[in-house]
């Protein structure tokens, strides 16, 4: 490959968010690529916004820029399932996901490459990412000169024992602590460049999900057959968080009950996984109305878009 054009498919996932999908995209095309032959593909779902109309009209130089449209919200791991699948016909060797409501480094398309390069068995790869300027959790916390170098993510640890994920840094303001190339646990689905050989061994992103812990999933999945997942500071982006979905929204109460089950379920030890089911009988009793909903809809094997409206 190092004496190849390497190809890159960037793969973003779009809902009714015209604006975000049009700033991501004007990111990304300032993005410096030397050596590398990339491609753009929008999944759309079923926006009616005027998204797909906007994105066919916007004037990218130098990439190619495809469109995707589904004729219903297909969620998140299946549309990216979609691109991917087109960035094999095209002949990429990696994938790049990214959210929408992102906005990228102009270096992050040949640092990620060139991290990747550099780690030839590696399968997945996530930069730095920084909330966006007023998206921060804690917005008070911060003075006026720290907006944009608060982390939301510097790679991340799973707990086992409790089946939780968290990113590293998260709230920190960068004064450069996050600095080491290494592995993490889970690359995240924000914004994860993939290795298509990789991908091949392992499959593509578990469509049962529909949104939520298809990026642990993947994660997983590589490091069990010996590929590399790894977090690199040497790429950055800046994440408007939770856009699409709404933290604390019934929409996370539902996807993130149900799919930590499924995924603790399928990946953690035995003494996790029975700790699990004793939780769910709980929230069964006491749980918010979209929590029940989701442990129901678990032990139902209701997954996909489930029972969410």
């Amino acid at each position: 490959m190092s004496n190849e054009r390497v190809k890159v498919s960037i793969i973003i996932v779009n809902w009714n968010r015209r604006k975000d999908t049009l700033e991501c995209l004007s990111a990304l095309s300032k993005c410096s690529h030397s050596g590398i032959e990339v491609q753009i593909i929008v999944v759309d779902n079923a926006s009616t916004d005027g998204s797909v109309e906007a994105i066919k009209a916007f004037d990218i130089k130098d990439f190619d820029l495809n469109l995707i449209k589904n004729p219903k919200n297909l969620g998140f791991a299946k549309p990216n399932n979609q691109g991917i699948q087109a960035a094999y016909t095209w002949g990429a060797d990696f994938v790049l996901l990214v959210n929408n409501d992102l906005f990228v480094s102009e270096d992050l398309i040949e640092n990620l490459v060139l991290i990747a390069k550099e780690h030839p068995r590696v399968g997945a790869i996530s930069p730095k990412i920084y909330f966006s300027k007023g998206f921060e959790f804690h917005k008070d916390r911060y003075k006026k000169t720290d907006r944009g170098r608060v982390i939301w993510y510097a790679g991340g640890d799973i707990d086992w024992d409790n089946v939780i994920g968290s990113n590293h840094g998260v709230d920190d303001v960068d004064e450069g602590q996050y600095e080491k190339t290494d592995e993490t646990d889970f690359a995240t689905g924000a914004c994860m460049l993939l290795r298509t050989e990789a991908l091949r061994k392992v499959g593509l992103l578990n469509e049962r999900y529909f949104m939520y812990l298809e990026d642990g999933d993947i994660s997983v999945r590589l490091k069990r057959v010996g590929w590399g997942v790894l977090y690199t500071p040497k790429a950055q982006a800046w994440h408007k968080v939770a856009q699409s979905s709404g933290i604390g929204s019934e929409l996370n109460d539902y996807f993130i009950t149900r799919n930590r089950l499924y995924f603790g379920l399928k990946f953690a030890p035995l003494r996790a996984k029975f700790a699990l089911i004793r939780e769910a009988v709980k929230i069964l009793f006491s749980g918010r109305t979209w929590q029940k909903r989701g442990v129901r809809d678990f032990f139902l094997l209701r997954f996909g878009r489930g029972s969410w409206r």
